[in-house]
Formats: structure tokens, C-alpha cells, sequence
């Protein structure tokens, strides 16, 4: 059996709650909607240990990344969370493009 998924996009959001991170991914979708526009999915992925405590520290709004990770299910009929095993920066952006 296999569960694994990688994601990678711009971080739109960072949040610290107890003991995780929590980064929220923008992710442009490769295809075009119906109006000729290219639509942004935004995944919630939490982060633990000293991975998130890095991520925490170096990583920004605005900044490229990938994850490495796998969906997992805490209660019964509770959505999907995504858990990253690994986080790997990828660009930051400029200090003038903000």
C-alpha cells in the first residue's frame, strides 16, 4: 500500500498551533475553468517536530515550496489532513516584491 502525496506551491498563510504548523498552500491548477482562468487550490498542511519548528523560523508568505508528505484521517467522518514528512524551500520572495 502506498500514501504518499507532494504538493507544491507559494504559502499563503503560516500559523503555530500547540504542537504543529500549519501552512496554507496556494497551488494554480495546470488547466483553465470554463471563464479562461486558471483557479488556486489552497491545502492546509500541518507540520510537526523540528520540521516545523525550521519551517516556522525560514519560511514566509509569498515563498515557494514543496512537501513531501502523506493524507491521514484522525476521527471518523473528519476531512483529510494532509502531514508533511518533508518540507523543501524552494524560493523566497524579494524583500521589494511584497
Amino acid at each position: 500500500m502506498l500514501n504518499q502525496i507532494i504538493l507544491v506551491g507559494r504559502v499563503h498563510d503560516i500559523k503555530q498551533e500547540q504542537k504543529k504548523v500549519i501552512v496554507t498552500l496556494a497551488i494554480p491548477q495546470s488547466f483553465k475553468n470554463i471563464s479562461g482562468e486558471y483557479e488556486i487550490d489552497i491545502i492546509d498542511v500541518s507540520i510537526y517536530g523540528t520540521i516545523a519548528e525550521t519551517t516556522k523560523e525560514y519560511v514566509k508568505k509569498g515563498d515557494l515550496i514543496g512537501v513531501r508528505g502523506r493524507l491521514q484521517r484522525l476521527e471518523k467522518n473528519k476531512k483529510l489532513e494532509v502531514i508533511a514528512e518533508k518540507v523543501t524551500f524552494l524560493s523566497t520572495r524579494k524583500e521589494n516584491e511584497e
